[in-house]
C-alpha cells in the first residue's frame, strides 16, 4: 500500500506538471501580449523607398512600415520602432530576438519562407537596372552583365539583386555590395560601377530624386522574376503572423490596403492576386 501511495504521488506530480507547463501555443499567443505591454512592435527596415524610408526627423514611412503600423494597431499596439538593417542581416536579426518582425520589401522564396514565419502578401514588384544615358553595354538582363568581362553591377548586400546576379554567372568580384541607393547613384554617376539593381519602384524613387537626365532606367530585368515581399516573423510566432493576417485580409477587403499602399506606386491587385503558400513553394 505505501508503495502504490509513493507511485500515486509520483503520478499526481507528473500530471500537475503537464496541466500547469506552458505549451507552445500559449507562449506563441503570449507574444502579441508582450507587444501590447510594451506599447510597439521592433520592425527591421532597409531605408529604400518607396518600401520603407526614413525622414531626417527619424520618423518612419513606405509602404511596408505603413501597412505595419496600421495593422498593429488594429492589434492594440501603439506604434512601430525602427532599425535600419541590410537584408542579409534581417533573418538572423530575427531569429536572434533583435526584431519582432521584418517590413522591409524582403521577397518571399523558399529558403526564406524555411527560416520565417511570412504573412500573406503585401508587395509586389519586379527588378530594373539602372545604366547611363543610351545603356553604353547594351544590358538587358543580368546574364548580359555576366557575358561583358569588363562589367560591374551594384546590389543590395544579401539582398534579391545579389542573388539574382550571381546565379546568372557574374563572378563575386564584379558585384558590388552598396549599402544604400544613394550610394549606388553616386557609385554609377562616378563610373565605379556599370549598372546598379533594385526593384522598379525603387529604382524609379532614386531616378526621380536624382532628376540627372544622364541615367537610363532598364526595367523589367529580362528573365528576372516578379516577387512579393510579406511582413516577416520568427519562427515560433506563428500566432502572431496569423493575427496579423486577420487584419491584413480586412485590409484588403475594405480597400484600405490600396489607399495606403498605391500612392506609393505598388498594385494592391497584385498582392491579392497570389497566397503565400504559392509564393513559398516558387522556384
Amino acid at each position: 500500500m505505501k508503495k502504490l501511495g509513493i507511485l500515486a504521488g509520483v503520478a499526481g506530480l507528473a500530471l500537475a506538471a503537464v496541466l500547469t507547463a506552458p505549451t507552445a501555443g500559449s507562449a506563441d499567443d503570449s507574444k502579441l501580449e508582450q507587444l501590447k505591454a510594451q506599447g510597439f512592435a521592433r520592425v527591421a527596415i532597409a531605408n529604400e523607398p518607396p518600401y520603407t524610408a526614413v525622414a531626417a526627423d527619424g520618423k518612419v514611412s513606405g509602404a511596408a512600415p505603413d501597412v505595419a503600423r496600421e495593422i498593429f494597431k488594429r492589434l492594440g499596439v501603439g506604434d512601430i520602432v525602427a532599425s535600419i538593417s541590410e537584408y542579409g542581416a534581417m533573418i538572423p536579426g530575427l531569429q536572434a530576438g533583435r526584431f519582432d518582425v521584418v517590413t522591409a520589401g524582403l521577397f518571399m522564396k523558399p529558403e526564406r519562407c524555411a527560416a520565417v514565419a511570412y504573412s500573406e502578401p503585401v508587395l509586389c514588384d519586379a527588378e530594373a537596372m539602372l545604366v547611363k544615358k543610351g545603356n553604353p553595354k547594351g544590358f538587358k538582363s543580368y546574364e548580359d552583365v555576366a557575358k561583358d568581362t569588363s562589367a560591374t553591377i551594384g546590389a543590395p548586400g544579401g539582398g534579391t539583386e545579389e542573388k539574382l546576379a550571381l546565379n546568372a554567372g557574374v563572378p563575386r568580384e564584379r558585384v558590388i555590395v552598396v549599402p544604400d541607393g544613394q550610394s549606388g547613384l553616386k557609385m554609377l554617376q562616378d563610373g565605379r560601377i556599370d549598372a546598379y539593381s533594385l526593384p522598379v519602384l525603387s529604382i524609379n524613387d532614386l531616378v526621380k530624386k536624382a532628376n540627372d537626365p544622364n541615367l537610363e532606367v532598364i526595367a523589367p530585368v529580362q528573365g528576372a522574376p516578379v516577387y512579393c515581399d510579406g511582413a516577416a516573423f520568427k519562427k515560433g510566432d506563428e500566432a502572431l503572423r496569423d493575427a496579423y493576417d486577420v487584419e491584413l485580409a480586412k485590409l484588403k477587403k475594405s480597400g484600405e490596403f490600396a489607399k495606403i499602399i498605391e500612392p506609393y506606386g505598388f498594385s494592391a491587385a497584385a498582392a491579392m492576386s497570389t497566397t503565400r503558400d504559392k509564393l513559398c513553394a516558387a522556384k
